[in-house]
């Protein structure tokens, strides 16, 4: 019997053991997409306890409370973090199957050396534990990046950011083992239909000092604010798109009449939005291959969908789910308009929902140039399919219908300083499945070839992508 998360945790096979431990285990990491805060890695912030740095903002984690009925107080509320830790300590041992109690466990491993299974009767020692590490210099932000081997970090940053924090990174000579860079996010950009765009066009207009109510000073302002990013590190851009439209690209004049309608506070018909947002997306897009930029677009998520939660703490709380809405021939249709002139960016293409799993590699497949190897990528298993099943079906759609072994694999997508293990836990998988290939016949058990393939998806393909020349 296998001990829990014993060091051949999923490693079912002699190939899968070699993979791990000979090839992946020890690789550094590059973390191209999350939500860390550029100011706690800046200014290298310290945590006073393991609720602060586990509970605070974290709806993973959330949500497993609220289901086994924690009140909202001791979740998100005002209760302390130690009440909230020993709330999580109770839920824990009812987290059998959820993703939570591999990641819990292994984050207690990694970065606190603690072997015990969090729950009420082990709660007072590890709060003791944890938090004397805590205050030690080797569990700051920068401490805790480095224990884990981040290599590259890509932070999500809204178009109007300064970059503040960016550039004091960037002069810290202290930094120079790893790269923090921004991701251009310009959701509220395109997003006319919902409540905050006038106010975005405000606020973009104070950055750049002059008006952006019509359609060619939006996007000309938006382009400014890119090249602000790129002045300060960007390598990728990011899009969350609740519902993909498509609609041939329209004209200046147009635009301006529909920014106008909305302006004025007319609601626009879905024709119009599409027609705005491919357009917006289509001009980004060539700005971003001008730029050499990785293109993520985040689709189908079904966000706020409780209104308590929302009107009472807000937006990413745990109250999102997964859409069923088609895409294949929008997705088509606007990855198509944005390549018709060969200006498709590098690009990632993530869904929330599974079963778009062989839409997503399908599509990937039309949009192949031939010059850069894995230009279009399905990305990997997000949100609600970061877990085992989740992630090995992504791998073997994207195995079967194009090529695995130019994946660029793994993102934490995490607020959590302590979220890193879960690359291990990916780079387990990989080496369980790739291990049973190859104990099966599947593959050639020629080890110069396979473990290539691993190190490739475990990092190199993607520290090729964003630290050329690593």
């Amino acid at each position: 019997m296998q001990p829990f998360l014993g060091p051949d945790f999923l490693l079912d096979t002699a190939a899968a053991r070699h993979l791990y431990h000979d090839v992946a285990e020890h690789l550094p990491i590059v973390d191209y997409h999350n939500h860390l805060i550029p100011e706690q890695i800046a200014n290298d912030r310290k945590w006073e306890t393991i609720g602060e740095v586990w509970l605070a903002g974290d709806h993973y984690k959330w949500r497993a409370m609220r289901w086994a009925g924690v009140a909202e107080e001791k979740v998100s509320g005002a209760a302390s973090f130690r009440e909230k830790f020993d709330a999580f300590a109770e839920v824990m041992p009812k987290c059998f199957g959820n993703p939570l109690y591999h990641w819990t466990h292994l984050e207690l491993q990694r970065a606190f050396g603690i072997t015990e299974c969090l729950s009420p009767k082990t709660a007072d020692a590890i709060w003791e534990k944890a938090n004397g590490m805590l205050a030690e210099d080797s569990h700051s932000a920068r401490g805790l990046l480095r224990q884990f081997k981040v290599e590259f970090v890509g932070t999500t940053d809204a178009p109007c950011d300064d970059l503040a924090f960016h550039k004091q990174m960037a002069a810290d000579a202290s930094l120079d083992d790893m790269i923090v860079a921004p991701s251009f996010r310009p959701d509220a950009a395109y997003k006319i239909d919902l409540p905050g765009f006038a106010g975005f066009l405000d606020d973009l207009a104070k950055v750049v000092g002059y008006s952006v109510d019509s359609y060619t000073p939006l996007i000309k302002a938006l382009v400014e604010r890119l090249d602000h990013f790129v002045a300060n590190g960007c390598k990728a851009t990011d899009h969350g798109i609740e519902i993909l439209r498509y609609a041939k690209p329209v004209d200046a004049a147009t635009l301006d009449a529909i920014i106008a309608k909305r302006l004025s506070g007319e609601a626009l018909s879905e024709r119009e939005i599409a027609q705005f947002q491919t357009t917006m997306f289509v001009d980004l897009s060539k700005a971003y291959y001008d730029r050499k930029l990785v293109m993520q677009l985040h689709i189908g998520a079904v966000r706020n969908n409780n209104h308590r939660l929302f009107q009472s703490i807000g937006a990413d709380v745990g109250g999102d789910s997964i859409n069923d809405r088609p895409i294949a021939v929008e997705l088509n249709g606007l990855l198509g308009e944005m390549d018709r002139d060969g200006h498709l960016p590098k690009t990632i293409l993530y869904h929330l929902n599974s079963a778009f799993n062989e839409v997503i590699v399908s599509t990937a497949g039309n949009f192949q140039d031939g010059e850069i190897a894995g230009k279009v990528q399905a990305g990997s298993g997000w949100w609600f399919n970061d877990q085992l099943d989740g992630m090995e079906r992504q791998m073997t759609h994207l195995s079967q219908m194009g090529l695995f072994s130019h994946f660029i694999g793994m993102l934490t997508d995490s607020r959590s300083f302590l979220s890193f293990p879960r690359h291990e836990y990916f780079r387990r998988l990989v080496c369980q499945m790739v291990g049973r290939w190859v104990e099966t016949g599947y593959v050639p058990n020629d080890p110069e070839l396979v473990d290539k393939m691993v190190r490739d998806v475990c990092y190199q393909n993607a520290a090729n992508w964003f630290l050329p020349g690593k």
